[in-house]
């Protein structure tokens, strides 16, 4: 989430909504699969008072690895002194209990959305990089406190990069409107260090928050492809839903709304009160889930 993107939805709101601030934090979700998510933990597990080394905002946006044993979650801190957003990290035995670590990477311009993934016998990471005018990859240099600048994929003001690797192929969603939050892009790479395009379908949505904007790892779930989206409308980040991709080609693409759609909704009361804008879910051992999630209160 970029640092614009709480302030630019509050227009949109009712008016008790636009006069308070906007705050997120960020909880432990679990279930049979990714479709049927409940909460798992003493929610939220970490919250804008975890931050020890900034002061923090709100804490949004987490993306979870499992490492020798340990979770690891890397997160959006909206540093309250830069007005900047940071990357975070927190551990956690059990994935339930969670301990904040330390910010791991910052910038001259604000990042958030920490997409991370392990590729090979590397770990990568792809945040939300506007300020930078480009979707921008970083590799581990140190895993989980050192992260290095690689490459960037290609220019523009892109929300909430979310890349997956399928058939041979990278393959990557943005909202290239970022503060519209009603457009979803496509485009795809045949390595990670090569060169990327622009699906010819692309854009895939047009003129519709309800469905466009990333909102989480897209998932290998039951033979298809899922990909979670914000929905947007009325107010920013008010719901998560969910799409089963039925065909992605270099030339082709077709997706439906699953039936569980929406994934994941406000529970109107307590830390996710007013909305709910994204997932990432992990199959663990015994072939159920866990996700770490974020949720929005507004005073």
């Amino acid at each position: 989430m970029n640092a614009m993107d709480a302030n630019d939805a509050q227009p949109k709101a009712s008016s008790s909504h636009s006069e308070t601030p906007w705050v997120w934090s960020i909880g432990i979700y679990a279930g049979k699969s990714p479709l049927h998510l409940s909460p798992a933990a003493r929610n939220p597990v970490i919250s804008a008072g975890d931050v020890s080394d900034v002061p923090a905002r709100f804490v949004a946006d987490p993306f979870m690895l499992r490492v020798d044993g340990l979770w690891h979650i890397f997160f959006e801190v909206l540093n309250h002194q830069n007005d900047r957003g940071e990357i975070g990290l927190a551990t956690s035995q059990d994935g339930l209990v969670w301990q904040y670590r330390q910010i791991v990477l910052c910038e001259p311009f604000h990042l958030s959305y920490p997409y991370v993934f392990r590729w090979q016998d590397d770990y990568y990471m792809v945040p939300e990089t506007l300020g930078a005018n480009a979707v921008r990859l970083y590799r581990a240099e140190q895993f989980p406190t050192r992260w290095i600048h690689v490459k960037d994929f290609f220019d523009g003001t892109h929300a909430d990069p979310s890349i997956f690797h399928h058939d041979k192929k990278w393959w990557l969603f943005t909202c290239p409107v970022p503060y519209q939050h009603d457009t979803l892009a496509l485009y795809s790479a045949p390595d990670l260090t090569s060169t990327w395009t622009e699906h010819p379908k692309s854009p895939l949505i047009t003129g519709n928050p309800r469905i466009a904007r990333p909102g989480g790892r897209v998932l290998h779930h039951e033979g298809s492809l899922l990909r979670f989206t914000q929905d947007c409308f009325p107010i920013y980040g008010k719901q998560v839903r969910a799409f089963a991709i039925t065909e992605l080609t270099p030339s082709t693409y077709a997706e439906h709304e699953v039936a569980q759609s929406p994934v994941l909704v406000p529970e109107g009361n307590g830390w996710n009160a007013s909305g709910m804008h994204h997932v990432d879910a992990h199959r663990l051992e015994d072939e159920t889930f866990l996700a770490c999630v974020d949720g929005l209160k507004n005073f």
